[in-house]
C-alpha cells in the first residue's frame, strides 16, 4: 500500500499518474482518504479536461517509481471513468459509481464505505452514513490529538552577505623598441675658387714664389653630422590601488506558506 507521506513527496515534487503501461495519465492532483482505515483509497488525476472535474484512480496495486506513481489501470480506462469534481467529498454515491466503474472492492469496513475526503480531511461518519461533528475540541484527524487550533507556519528569507574571490590582478612590465624621429641641423665646409687680380696690395705675395713650376695647394674641409647619446632616467610610478564600488544583488528565492481554510458545514447540527 502507497503511504500518504509517499504521496505528499510526490505532490510536492510535481509528480504524475502513470498507467500499467508507463503511460502518462496526468499530473497528481489530491488524494482521498477513507474515514475508517484514515489510509490513503483514491488519487484524482489532472488530466487538463473537463474543467475543474478530475480523473478518479483506485490506489489498491499501485507503486511508486521515482517521481511517478503507477497504478494498474490503463490510460484509456481512467480517463473514461466518471469524472467527478475535486472541490469537495467523494458522496457514497459517487463512490459506489467509480468502484463499478473499476470494479474494485471497498477496504476493510464491514462491506460499506466510508466517506472519503481530500488532502487527507477526514470526518466522521454514523451507521446511517451522516457526518457527525468531531469529537472534542483539539480532535486531530490527521495525527495525535493536539489542542483546539491549527498552527500555520511559512519560510522566511534571511539575506546575508559573504566575500568571496573573484579574480586577480596584476602589474607586468615589459620592453618594447620605438623609433624617434627628429631634425638636426648640421654644417658642412665646400670649396669654391676665388680669383683676384694682381694689385700692389697682393704684388709682393703673388711674386714670392717661382714663376713657371708645377704647385700643388690643398684645404682641409669640415662637416658637422649628429651624434645620439641615450640616457636612461625614470618617468612615472605605476601600482594597483583597489577600491569598494557599491552595486545591487537580485535575490529570487521560493518560499513555502502554509494556509489554512474551513471545510464542511460552519453551523453545526
Amino acid at each position: 500500500m502507497v503511504s500518504m507521506q509517499q504521496l505528499q513527496s510526490l505532490m510536492e515534487n510535481n509528480g504524475t499518474v502513470v498507467d500499467q503501461d508507463g503511460g502518462k495519465i496526468g499530473k497528481i492532483g489530491q488524494v482521498y482518504l477513507d474515514d475508517r482505515t484514515n489510509e490513503p483509497e483514491w488519487v484524482s488525476a489532472s488530466t487538463g479536461l473537463f474543467g475543474s472535474s478530475e480523473s478518479f484512480v483506485p490506489l489498491q496495486g499501485a507503486a511508486i517509481m521515482g517521481d511517478q506513481l503507477a497504478v494498474k489501470f490503463s490510460k484509456d480506462m481512467v480517463k473514461d471513468a466518471p469524472r467527478v469534481e475535486a472541490d469537495g467529498n467523494l458522496s457514497p454515491s459517487q463512490e459506489d459509481e467509480l468502484h463499478s466503474f473499476y470494479k474494485v472492492g471497498y477496504a476493510d469496513t464491514g462491506g460499506t464505505g466510508g466517506e472519503y475526503r481530500p488532502d487527507g480531511v477526514t470526518g466522521n461518519r454514523d451507521a446511517d452514513g451522516v457526518t457527525g461533528a468531531p469529537q472534542g475540541a483539539g480532535h486531530d484527524t490527521s495525527g495525535p490529538n493536539t489542542d483546539d487550533a491549527m498552527t500555520r507556519s511559512e519560510e522566511v528569507v534571511h539575506v546575508g552577505k559573504e566575500q568571496q574571490e573573484t579574480g586577480k590582478a596584476r602589474l607586468r612590465k615589459y620592453v618594447v623598441t620605438e623609433n624617434v624621429q627628429t631634425t638636426v641641423p648640421v654644417s658642412h665646409e665646400e670649396v669654391r675658387v676665388e680669383r683676384e687680380p694682381i694689385t700692389d696690395q697682393n704684388r709682393d705675395e703673388a711674386t714670392s714664389g717661382p714663376s713657371f713650376n708645377e704647385e700643388e695647394h690643398e684645404v682641409t674641409l669640415h662637416a658637422e653630422k649628429p651624434v645620439v647619446d641615450k640616457e636612461e632616467k625614470p618617468v612615472e610610478r605605476v601600482r594597483l590601488e583597489k577600491e569598494e564600488v557599491q552595486d545591487e544583488a537580485e535575490i529570487n528565492e521560493q518560499v513555502r506558506k502554509e494556509r489554512i481554510e474551513s471545510e464542511g458545514d460552519m453551523k453545526g447540527r
